[in-house]
């Protein structure tokens, strides 16, 4: 086993054996737990889903149920699954360039097309993209509205994950919008993390969801599903993005699973999320508080008040150093605090991103404040 691998399996080993963390990584559930959860999950739905069922067949059944539940949640007419967020999103702005006559979508450069896809959209679609911003930050409306080439669409990601999930405010958002529509453009909202919005824009999901012309949201990221994604708009865009679909790839034949789990995280995780934000505020700023107690030369937490549960810290060491202090506090007393850093683009910064769900809830700022005296002791 090489080095890499040993690393790997140590720091699960090391997580799954903790009995406090803010939240259970993607990492640490075996097959025997996923289909013990899939097995409980019709029984976790409002009305349990009677399994004596046919069982879906390209897209019937469940998943169709699936398909109404995302429609009425977004307020939109029509939504489609997708076995992966990347086809959903390449196909809705492949149709968007289809129908507005224009290939150049706007988007941000840290956007998820651009940075974790394999230069798809160019690729796969035939687009070609620009960027209204560099900085890490959402764009502002006069960006969209000067930019100097023509788009057809302006993608917005919803938070904008890789610059610390940062939301816009509800009156920049609006704005974009209105700035994108004064340009004759579409807009879509790569909204993989959509569903925990609600509580930095003070907006229900249909509200927010009714400003652009196409939704892509995400079963797994947030709800804790097992995969799948989902496309939401008008009737006759969401039919056109099925056929699409099939030409690329994603007619999957049973998709039964995905299903139950996206449904049963939708019941569970989805009115939980506001007080996952909650929590992830309350351990932002214990963390900021254990840092300056600790007399730190430089940190960060970014943003200071996250705008989502998720958000980043900045520390100003090597990554391995931190994520070998990290598995130490894990192994030596049973708390994970942080998981893997990756380096920074500056020398001897490295970055985490932290995740607050239900487990986290648990925690005190004291005890925020105590992991962090311990973690840096381990520096």
């Amino acid at each position: 086993m090489s080095d890499d691998a040993e690393r790997k399996k140590r720091l699960v080993t090391a997580w799954r054996g903790a009995d406090r963390v803010l939240s259970h990584g993607l990492l640490e559930p075996t097959v025997g737990e996923l289909l013990t959860a899939l097995a409980r999950a019709p029984y976790e739905l409002d009305t349990p889903y009677d399994l004596d069922a046919p069982a879906d067949l390209y897209g019937d059944g469940v998943v169709a149920d699936l398909e109404r539940r995302v429609a009425e949640l977004l307020g939109t007419e029509d939504a489609a699954f997708f076995p992966t967020g990347t086809m959903a999103q390449q196909i809705a702005l492949r149709c968007w360039a289809g129908r507005t006559g224009n290939p150049v979508v706007a988007l941000h450069p840290m956007s998820h097309p651009e940075r974790w896809e394999g230069g798809a959209l160019s690729a796969v679609s035939g687009l070609r993209t620009v960027h209204p911003v560099a900085e890490a930050r959402q764009p502002t409306a006069a960006e969209v509205r000067d930019h100097p080439e023509p788009f057809g669409t302006l993608m917005l990601e919803l938070p904008l994950r890789d610059a610390g999930f940062l939301l816009p405010t509800w009156e920049e958002l609006t704005e974009l919008v209105d700035a994108a529509r004064e340009r004759d453009a579409v807009v879509h909202f790569d909204g993989a993390r959509l569903w925990e919005s609600t509580v930095h824009f003070g907006r229900p999901l249909p509200e927010i969801a009714g400003l652009a012309d196409s939704v892509y949201v995400s079963f797994y990221k947030s709800l804790g599903g097992l995969s799948g994604a989902a496309l939401a708009g008008s009737r006759a865009f969401v039919e056109e993005t099925r056929v699409w679909r099939h030409r690329y790839g994603g007619q999957v034949f049973r998709q039964f699973p995905q299903a139950l789990s996206a449904l049963a995280g939708l019941e569970r995780e989805l009115p939980r999320l506001p007080s996952y934000v909650a929590g992830a505020r309350m351990v932002a700023g214990a963390l900021r508080e254990g840092f300056a107690e600790a007399g730190l030369p430089w940190f960060r937490v970014h943003p200071e008040v996250p705008h989502t549960h998720q958000f980043q810290v900045w520390l100003p060491y090597e990554a391995d150093r931190l994520t070998d202090a990290g598995l130490r506090l894990a192994e030596e007393t049973g708390t994970v605090l942080f998981r893997r850093w990756s380096p920074d683009a500056a020398p001897g910064l490295a970055m985490t991103e932290l995740d607050v769900t239900q487990p986290g809830l648990n925690w005190t700022p004291e005890q925020v404040r105590d992991a962090v005296r311990e973690f840096l002791g381990r520096v």
